[in-house]
Formats: C-alpha cells, sequence, structure tokens
C-alpha cells in the first residue's frame, strides 16, 4: 500500500503542511482536513455505510454514506466525489453544507483531530461497496438513526455522532429535496 498523507491545517482551515497519514493520527493527533457525505435518497432516507473491520481504525462501526482526506492540491468537493465512487460505487451532485473541528480518541491508541467538511446529496440507485471500505450500507429514516445514535453510541463514528444533530437540522429545513419518494 503507498503512503498516504493528509493535508495539516490550522483552525481557519488554512493549509500548513502535509504529514503521513498514520503519523498525524498518533501522539494526540494533527489537525487535517477531512470530509464526511451523507446521502439521502430521494424519499429522505440517509444512507448509512458499516466500516471494513480492516479498517485502521473504528472497523465494524456504522458511520455516514463515506468519509475521507483530500490530497495535497485537490480540493474537498474533488476528493468527496472520488472516495464516493471509490468506497460506494456511485457519484452523486454534492452541496457543502457546513464544517466543524473535532478531536477524538480512536482504537489502536490512534486520536482524530480533523476539520471536517460536510456534504450532502441526493442518489436513488443501488451503492455497490468496496468491501475493502465496507462490509455494507443500510438506508434509513433519520429519526431512527438519531434515536440509535442516542441509544448505541459506541455502534457509531465519533464523527458521525456529532455531524448527524446538525444534518438531521439541515435535512429538515430542505425537506421539499425529499418529495421524490
Amino acid at each position: 500500500m503507498a503512503e498516504e498523507f493528509v493535508v495539516l491545517v490550522d483552525e481557519k482551515d488554512r493549509e500548513i503542511g502535509t504529514e503521513e497519514k498514520m503519523k498525524a493520527h498518533r501522539n494526540g493527533g494533527m489537525l487535517h482536513r477531512a470530509f464526511s457525505v451523507f446521502i439521502f435518497d430521494g424519499s429522505g432516507r440517509m444512507m448509512l455505510q458499516k466500516r471494513a473491520k480492516s479498517k485502521y481504525h473504528a472497523g465494524g462501526l456504522w458511520t455516514n454514506t463515506c468519509c475521507s482526506h483530500p490530497r495535497k492540491g485537490e480540493s474537498v468537493e474533488q476528493a468527496a466525489h472520488r472516495k464516493l465512487r471509490q468506497e460506494m460505487g456511485f457519484d452523486s451532485e454534492l452541496k457543502e453544507i457546513f464544517s466543524f473541528i473535532y478531536k477524538a480518541p480512536l482504537d489502536s491508541g490512534l486520536t482524530e483531530h480533523e476539520l471536517d467538511h460536510v456534504f450532502v446529496g441526493i442518489f436513488d440507485g443501488k451503492p455497490k461497496p468496496n468491501p475493502d471500505e465496507a462490509d455494507g450500507y443500510r438506508m434509513a429514516e433519520t429519526s431512527d438513526i438519531l434515536a440509535d445514535v442516542r441509544s448505541n453510541p459506541a455502534h457509531y463514528t465519533p464523527w458521525f455522532r456529532i455531524a448527524i444533530e446538525r444534518v438531521a437540522e439541515w435535512q429538515k429545513k430542505n425537506a421539499k429535496l425529499f418529495m421524490r419518494g
């Protein structure tokens, strides 16, 4: 596997360098740029991904449709499209709705410290999850997901548990987008 790098940023999302991905997640975590994609179908159900157990952290946990890090010289939106195709086998029009910074301890002694750009999109087809990335997916009503996150937070990734509330608010304000179902 080729060595991967993340883009290090300050709190205002200004690039300050790059670092090897695993090194950036050790020793308390270095702040780096990331993205999370939330895909809905036309009736408003959210597509969740179950992270592959083989992932270097948070394996086997439920999360948003896809997430990762942009490469140096790649826009966050370009990276989101690239990883959506790579992880879930489809692409969709995407819109960034907010960003946030979080820091969370992970398994294996790693720490995630990200400035996470959150994108949403609509897709009514059938995804083809990459088994190296995802052990599967499910479609569910956002209200059911929120209830399960509150009851079973350990089943979900840290960034998802933070972002889901604001994504649900966005979805409620944009209900007219989900009239196709």
